[in-house]
């Protein structure tokens, strides 16, 4: 396999399982990849609005629209600066980290399921070799 088919397969293998992944949780359903995009930078650190639509590559009109939607459900907080009280840093909220472990944990279970019906021995063994190379692409 030349270099080209092997990337148009790993992308591809990379796809369907993010696809599965995504399948198995039902806290997120109702969010849209952006949205659950800036739940993936929020549980990281804090940011400004500003700098999450740059993070996720939308206009500060669309986070605003996405912020509001967020704040609605209870999964974000906001707080003031304290050297500038125009900025505002939106962090998640207690509820929102809950949320965010759950989709996580389901996720986990899935995926541990599936490695442990569907692969041999030899295959998870090689699977865990394959991690180290998988993060060196990331």
């Amino acid at each position: 396999m030349d270099t080209t088919e092997l990337a148009s397969s790993l992308r591809s293998a990379v796809s369907n399982l993010h696809k599965g992944l995504r399948k198995q949780s039902d806290s997120v359903k109702d969010y849209s990849m952006t949205e659950i995009e800036t739940i993936a930078h929020l549980s990281r650190s804090s940011h400004l609005p500003t700098e999450l639509a740059a993070l996720t590559r939308i206009t500060t009109q669309s986070m605003s629209q996405i912020l509001k939607k967020l704040e609605e459900h209870g999964i974000i907080k906001r707080t003031p600066s304290k050297d500038d009280k125009r900025k505002v840093y939106i962090s998640l909220s207690v509820m929102g980290k809950k949320m965010l472990e759950k989709v996580r944990y389901d996720k986990d279970e899935w995926l541990k399921n599936t490695i442990e019906k569907t692969l041999t021995g030899k295959e998870k063994e090689l699977l865990a070799k394959a991690l180290t190379v998988l993060n060196k692409l990331i």
